[in-house]
């Protein structure tokens, strides 16, 4: 024991030891400060009297005008206590008793986690709960209220007989949690009750029952369970409806769509995810879910399982130095709202889910080593298996006929029904030089080659043939020697495509410095040097993995433009364009781009269609390609701006634009976003696209904000997304409150509130919470 103080008065006759005049003691990692303390040898019993504060070997802090407790500090009794734990919560009551050095008893006392005002020590706290009786067991980690009223900016909002929370050095602790509430259109307001269980450090357990009053009763469990080299989980969900015809479908006039069932009454999902490290290169993982019908988990927001576009996937992974292997199966989910005719079995149309495929497998493999001839050389593989039950096909207009569309209405087969499958290995060095005069030269050398495998179903056969005869017919090749060729009688079932590139790159920076900024000036040039692309007029060739196609300033300088393995670009082609870089004194800075690309020999792949057209409307269709530009500035004071754009290489008509930006000022925050795409047939859209999206932010102050967005589509001339919402947040307690309104094209418009209330170590009560992290 530590003992400091100005007098230390020993009382043989009674026994006692007292210490008088700033008294600090030290016993046991245990520390009281005081301006007197006795201490009768006769009872042990510790007496501490004038501006009391008590530290426990926890860090818990009691603040009284007197203590006494025991010398072991097990058990005591407090008059007008505050105590403040280590894990910043407090409470404060008329007296205080402590037994067994387990539990204390707060007698009308006061609970709150946030902190005292500095400025005003006796205004109340955002939230408080008072009570007759607050038992804190420290063995079991409980605090338990008896005839508790919850306060909220000092005004009672609840009266609650008794509840029991966890201590606040818990963080897992079975019991019920704060209830969610919600509304969604289809399912009415709802009602959720959590029950957490915690079974061992290790695993646990929660269970949500959720009454929507359109729909019924919701059964939600969720099970996790951790190891020293990872964890998994396994969620079950449930329901039977009880309207199911309130997710009925409607056409672009609000009517409703007749003879298609919306929904089924018994729905349900059983989901499961997890991940090992095998050991520190290799980690083993998946995520699969398995559900009723293809929107369950999205309708009921289960959460992690409600992604509109989910994969199922089982994965193993390697990383090593500068090696990189990835092995994965999976199959792709669309949670969406167009819906089978689930009488009688026939196929909506529109349905994506039903045309999504497995890959069984994908494998990536990565190698780069250095120092190969004074360049860099790096190594690529990849295997796609790909295995589709229903062809994915649709003509320019939207509709989905069978083959033997008339000429205008060409089909783009996005995915064939039955087998493909293709493996490529590839390998590219390249080496940086920098001549004496300034110009960075990079020689490039590349090599690749795939083997391609192709088993169409018939259905997929005269798919690929109406394609092929579609668009001869609309002059693509006014030579016949030059004609698309489809899938003959004898398939060809398997291709090998080779591909080699000479590359070289000049670049030519140029810097400009003045007394207040400076600017780079970087000429480019490329080219690159190819054969033409086999097979690049056979259209049963597949497009898997490279149907998403953009031109932009972005793509600009890339070697292959195609965005996957499944197209390959040939013929010799350069790039020409030159980047900007400014940067300014007061903090302001600047970027740009601005080039062309031009087809200088062989056929140009981009101007010959594969089975989604990926190359139609491109821009680099025509020996000189579009112009691309990029434009973008930014300023210390919170203004952002950026422009990008591809405009046509004779009328600069734009074919594509888009605009952003961001700004802040003072307490406002704003951002916005417009993108318009003019409309490319061929490639599926028969309308130009226009769409602006701003959102914003203003902050009150530093607890109190609102904000807003909005999706406002110019072809359709609708707002089709728009929420509004405010929220209060600081050290201890967070409130805000969201409207939503959707407004699809094939459904009613939906309207969503939502709104959360969380008090510090108490939980979180709303439509979204993470129950499982309370």
């Amino acid at each position: 024991m530590l003992l400091e103080a100005d007098t230390l008065i020993y009382d043989n006759d009674q026994q006692r030891v007292t210490a008088a005049g700033s008294v600090q003691i030290e016993y046991s990692g245990n520390r009281i400060v005081a301006q007197r303390v006795t201490y009768d040898r006769k009872t042990g019993r510790v007496i501490a009297s004038g501006n009391v504060e008590l530290v426990d070997r926890q860090g818990t802090k009691i603040y009284s005008d007197e203590v006494d407790i025991t010398e072991d500090f097990r058990d005591g009794f407090v008059n007008a206590l505050r105590v403040e734990t280590a894990d910043k919560t407090y409470f404060a009551a008329e007296s205080a008793e402590r037994r067994n050095g387990i539990l204390t008893t707060f007698n009308n006392g006061v609970y709150t986690a946030c902190e005292p005002c500095e400025e005003k020590p006796n205004k109340p706290p955002i939230w408080r709960v008072k009570a007759q009786r607050i038992i804190w067991n420290g063995e079991a980690k409980t605090v338990r209220f008896e005839r508790a009223k919850f306060e909220l900016f000092g005004l009672p909002i609840a009266y609650v007989p008794y509840f029991t929370i966890p201590d606040p050095t818990v963080k897992r602790k079975s019991g019920f949690l704060i209830p969610g509430i919600g509304y969604e259109s289809e399912l009415g307001a709802s009602l959720t009750v959590p029950y957490y269980l915690a079974l061992s450090p290790t695993y646990d357990a929660l269970f949500k029952g959720t009454y929507y009053g359109r729909q019924g009763f919701l059964g939600d469990v969720q099970w996790r369970q951790q190891f020293n080299n990872g964890q998994y989980e396994v969620r079950i969900a449930g329901i039977h409806q009880q309207s199911p015809d309130a997710f009925r479908l409607y056409d672009r006039l609000g009517r409703p769509i007749e003879n298609v069932d919306s929904s089924a009454t018994n729905r349900g999902m059983i989901g499961t995810k997890g991940q090992f490290k095998i050991n520190p290169r290799w980690t083993f993982g998946w995520d699969v879910m398995v559900q009723s019908d293809k929107n369950f988990s999205r309708t009921y927001e289960i959460e992690g399982y409600d992604k509109i576009v989910r994969r199922n996937e089982a994965y193993l992974t390697g990383l090593n130095d500068r090696n990189y292997f990835d092995l994965r199966l999976m199959k792709f989910d669309v949670q969406e709202t167009h819906l089978d005719n689930l009488s009688t079995g026939a196929e909506n149309p529109s349905a994506r889910d039903p045309k999504q495929p497995w890959v069984l497998p994908s494998l990536d493999y990565t190698k780069t080593v250095e120092n190969v001839a004074g360049g860099q050389i790096r190594f690529d593989m990849n295997m796609t298996g790909i295995s589709r039950s229903r062809q994915d096909i649709a003509v320019a207009d939207g509709r989905n006929d069978p083959p033997g569309v008339s000429v205008g209405d060409v089909y783009r087969v996005s995915g064939i029904e039955g087998e493909t499958g293709r493996v490529t290995a590839e390998a590219e060095w390249k080496r940086e030089i920098v001549t004496g005069n300034g110009f960075i030269v990079t020689p490039l050398l590349h090599v690749r080659g795939d083997g391609i495998y192709s088993n169409p179903s018939a259905a997929s056969v005269a798919a690929v043939n109406a394609m092929a005869g579609d668009l001869n017919g609309l002059a693509y090749s006014h030579d016949p020697a030059l004609a698309y060729s489809g899938v003959e009688a004898d398939i060809r079932s398997s291709y090998f495509r080779p591909m080699a590139t000479a590359g070289l790159e000049f670049r030519w920076p140029w810097l400009f410095a003045g007394a207040n900024s400076s600017h780079v000036f970087e000429p480019m040039a490329q080219i690159f040097v190819r054969p033409n692309e086999a097979y690049g007029r056979t259209l049963d060739i597949p497009n898997e993995d490279a149907q998403s196609f953009v031109f932009d300033a972005a793509t600009l300088f890339e070697r292959d433009k195609f965005s996957g393995y499944d197209r390959v670009e040939g013929g010799t082609r350069a790039n020409l364009g030159v980047r900007y870089t400014g940067s300014f004194w007061s903090g302001w800075g600047a970027t740009g781009i601005f080039g062309q690309s031009y087809h200088l020999a062989g056929d140009n792949s981009f101007a010959s269609p594969d089975l989604v057209n990926v190359g139609a409307y491109s821009g680099l269709e025509t020996d000189s390609s579009d112009f691309v530009a990029l434009f973008g500035v930014t300023s210390p004071t919170g203004f952002s701006v950026s422009a990008s754009g591809r405009f046509d290489e004779q009328t600069f008509e734009t074919r594509r634009a888009e605009l952003k930006t961001g700004f802040t000022v003072g307490r406002l925050t704003t951002s916005t976003r417009f993108a318009y795409i003019q409309k490319q047939p061929l490639y599926g859209f028969t309308e130009d696209r226009q769409e602006l999206t701003v959102s914003g932010k203003f902050d009150f102050n530093e607890n109190w904000s609102a904000f807003a967005s909005g999706t406002h589509d110019f072809v359709q001339s609708r707002l089709v997304r728009n929420s509004i919402g405010f929220q209060y947040d600081d050290e201890c307690f967070t409130y805000s409150m969201t409207f939503t309104q959707v407004r699809p094209t094939d459904q009613k418009e939906s309207l969503s509130v939502g709104f959360n209330i969380a008090f510090r170590t108490i939980g979180d009560f709303g439509s979204s919470s993470n129950a499982l992290d309370q």
